[in-house]
């Protein structure tokens, strides 16, 4: 199938809510975007994430695909939890009428919640995002896969050459006579 051009719609669906994340028109870097309750039944929970798209004015046909986590077991394998969201994807798929692709999302929201108190987000205000962060996570694991870059091309004025500069001077000598690189920390003693 060939690809359609356009952004994507990243889905992170639980049994409560559905996390949404949108790419950039490029669809080079992924961003939270909304988490809608979950309705019960598929097609239901299928037309809330419509809703909330056009809430946005986001038109479904000028999405390229949908992205959708799939929560695969720690040994690969898939158990209830897929097989419930490759039902909700199903209805998605009918209910926006672009094509589907699933990512493993093994891990994805514990990875968000982490990161989420590292930064010392208050609590309800991770339960407010962890869902669209954890969508964002997963949709900017495909749009990687994908071979888009976020970062500047290496032969573009906005790269950063490799090497060292003319008059820089070489970094200092760390422990036992290796060099430490510019703006690495040293390392730490074990006890």
């Amino acid at each position: 199938m060939e690809e359609r051009p356009g952004r994507f719609l990243g889905v992170d669906p639980g049994a409560v809510r559905v996390g949404l994340a949108l790419s950039d028109d490029d669809a080079r870097v992924a961003l939270p975007f909304d988490t809608v309750k979950r309705e019960k039944n598929d097609k239901a929970a299928a037309r809330q994430v419509r809703s909330a798209l056009e809430a946005a004015e986001v038109p479904c046909p000028a999405l390229a695909g949908v992205v959708v986590g799939l929560p695969l077991r720690l040994d690969g394998s898939e158990g209830e939890a897929a097989r419930r969201v490759r039902r909700f994807a199903e209805a998605l798929e009918l209910t926006l009428g672009v094509p589907l692709h699933f990512v493993d999302e093994r891990l994805s929201t514990v990875a968000v919640e982490r990161t989420l108190r590292t930064l010392n987000v208050p609590r309800a205000e991770q339960r407010r995002v962890v869902d669209q962060a954890a969508a964002a996570l997963l949709l900017q694991a495909f749009l990687d896969a994908r071979g888009q870059e976020t970062w500047p091309e290496a032969d573009s004025d906005e790269a950063v050459a490799e090497g060292p500069s003319p008059g820089d001077e070489p970094a200092p000598a760390g422990p036992r006579g290796r060099e430490r690189r510019a703006g690495a920390r040293p390392r730490r003693k074990r006890r």
